[in-house]
């Protein structure tokens, strides 16, 4: 089988997959069920942060095939246009899904302090609280928030296409498999996000669950471009692997640890970090 069929499959398992446990979950569990999802996400964490210090952006100085270093700056800018393209993401599925919320204005923290602002469910609640046409707004929620976690899944794809144009010889063990399974664990609050407004306003069970899973089809395309644009040639490879770092430290630290945080407020998060953060030192190195 082709390196390239083996991103599509495993994307789609990260992607799709991750998103549609996801939406099992939230339409067969508690949402409060959190401390293993917790203590998964900080271990998760852990891990792609030394992915991204210790492989991706050492791989961006010197990608394969070039003959010299890539310029700091080159690098430096990678890493910020990644960082900026899903920080502008996650505003525009802000400012898109939550117009009705009268907490957010120009006052409000910019820092999500509430698990369901942080992965855009913080609109279900307004809805449930309002009570006005409960279950076909319900409903709406679920569908626009299905479209947000689908357009938000695009730019996760290209950072594990990168991460595999990097590092073509390791399809299992190596970086884009490493950033694949932890992005999938990144899916699982958000596909509960979705599904859990989709039921509430009268969608069957089942096919909640598929819309949910589909929402995570784009994760797919994403790695798809990620891959042939690091193919281009060296100094693309460079800027392809520092935009998946930059997106990946985001991912990290603003979405990963911080629902982590949130959905269990002990110390126990911060330690699986610590084990994770070794566990990805020992498989870059191994």
């Amino acid at each position: 089988m082709s390196i390239f069929a083996w991103i599509v499959i495993i994307t789609a398992i990260a992607g799709v997959g991750g998103t549609g446990v996801g939406g099992f979950l939230g339409a067969v569990l508690r949402r409060d069920s959190t401390k293993v999802v917790s203590l998964l996400l900080s271990f998760a964490g852990g891990v792609m942060l030394a992915v991204v210090c210790f492989d991706l952006i050492q791989s961006a100085f010197l990608p394969e095939g070039a003959t010299q270093e890539t310029n700091l700056w080159l690098v430096v800018a990678g890493v910020l246009l990644g960082y900026l393209v899903i920080y502008l993401l996650n505003y525009i599925i802000d400012r898109s899904t939550n117009p009705e919320l009268s907490h957010i204005d120009e006052k409000h923290p910019q820092t999500a302090d509430d698990l369901d602002e942080l992965i855009h469910a913080d609109h279900l609640r307004m809805h449930r609280e309002k009570g006005e046409n409960e279950h076909y707004e319900l409903f709406i929620a679920g569908l626009v928030m299905a479209c947000a976690i689908a357009l938000h899944n695009l730019p996760e794809g290209m950072v594990i296409g990168a991460s595999y144009a990097g590092d073509p010889g390791s399809v299992i063990g190596g970086s884009g498999f490493i950033i694949a399974v932890v992005i999938g664990l990144h899916n699982i609050p958000e596909g509960m996000a979705v599904s859990v407004p989709l039921l509430t306003g009268g969608m069957g069970r089942g096919k909640a669950i598929l819309i949910t899973a589909l929402s995570g089809v784009p994760t797919i395309i994403g790695a798809m471009l990620g891959y042939s644009l690091g193919l281009i040639g060296p100094i693309w490879l460079s800027v392809s692997l520092s935009f998946a770092a930059g997106a990946m430290l985001y991912v990290v630290f603003g979405e990963l640890l911080p629902e982590a945080i949130l959905m269990w407020r002990s110390k126990l998060p911060a330690l699986f970090m610590l084990i994770g953060t070794l566990v990805g030192l020992i498989l870059v190195h191994v």
